[in-house]
């Protein structure tokens, strides 16, 4: 099963159509709120190279980007590499 992060907000209507997308797949997700904890927010930012917006998403540790990038990715065929174990 791949790892799928998701960093948003409560109040955020892309994070819902990423999280729509990846469900609609059959694909689970860890959510990651970063307007709980600001600490959570840093980690984003680290991890995202300074991305602010929500959703940021990371499936097996690579940086998709946010909802847009996913669909995009979805489209594209590449959301299925990105799926699939290293080899």
């Amino acid at each position: 099963m791949p790892k799928i992060e998701v960093y948003s907000t409560a109040v955020c209507p892309y994070c819902v159509a990423a999280k729509n997308l990846l469900k609609s797949r059959g694909l689970e997700w860890v959510e990651v709120r970063v307007d709980t904890d600001p600490a959570l927010r840093e980690a984003m930012l680290a991890r995202s190279g300074g991305q602010r917006t929500v959703p940021q998403i990371f499936i097996n540790d690579h940086h998709v980007g946010g909802f847009d990038q996913l669909a995009a990715a979805d489209r594209s065929g590449r959301l299925q590499q990105l799926l699939e174990p290293a080899a």
